[in-house]
């Protein structure tokens, strides 16, 4: 029994769906190992995404999906992670709003946010923008009814169960509950973008 579906999307496209975040990753890592290998045969790209990989300009795409749903796939190794600690402001719009949610006091949530150890799980959205895993589905919130036109760089936001960093200012509809004056994404800096798959991340009340 494999843990994983694969789909054809378009003529050289196949969606691998998942069974968990973890084996995501697992199979994410081990795409490119046999990319890197050269085993994995003609794929432009490779995206992932929280329960799903996308491969994109894939050569023979029957042939591959049959090997896909076969292989046996080893769990993530472990390893030592790039770490980024983030100084926050927490006085975000929402942040009443999500405290009540939790059902606690705005310091609760403040400490509760900090006390978190965060993992990119994935990026998306935006460039530089990184979807943190950690405080689980017990602290999860709905999107606002009505997005923002407008949030600021460096907003630090809620949405289900998952904390993200605006790299830029954009639209969006996550409940904002702090700000970091941290560059999230620098084409001069190598690499451009701050946080990555894979990177953990702690956040920190800011000194004012």
């Amino acid at each position: 029994m494999t843990d994983r579906e694969v789909f054809r999307v378009g003529e050289h496209g196949l969606l691998v769906e998942l069974a968990s975040g973890e084996a995501t990753e697992a199979f994410h890592a081990e795409l490119l190992r046999r990319r890197a290998a050269g085993v994995l045969g003609a794929v432009r790209e490779i995206v992932p995404a929280a329960r799903t990989v996308l491969l994109e300009g894939v050569a023979a795409p029957d042939r591959l999906a049959a090997e896909l749903r076969s292989w046996d796939v080893p769990p993530l190794p472990a390893r030592v992670a790039r770490s980024v600690v983030l100084p926050v402001r927490y006085d975000g719009p929402d942040l009443a709003e999500v405290a009540a949610l939790w059902g606690v006091s705005v310091e609760a949530a403040v400490r509760i946010h900090t006390e978190t150890a965060f993992r990119v799980a994935f990026c998306g959205f935006a460039p530089g923008f990184g979807y943190l895993t950690g405080l689980g589905e017990r602290y999860g919130v709905p999107r606002r009814a009505t997005p923002r036109t407008a949030v600021p760089a460096g907003s630090v936001a809620l949405a289900g169960p998952y904390t993200g960093v605006y790299p830029r200012s954009s639209p969006g509809g996550w409940q904002l509950i702090g700000r970091t004056g941290a560059t999230l994404w620098d084409t001069g800096r190598e690499p451009a973008a701050l946080l990555s798959p894979g990177t953990r991340v702690r956040f920190t009340v800011a000194d004012r």
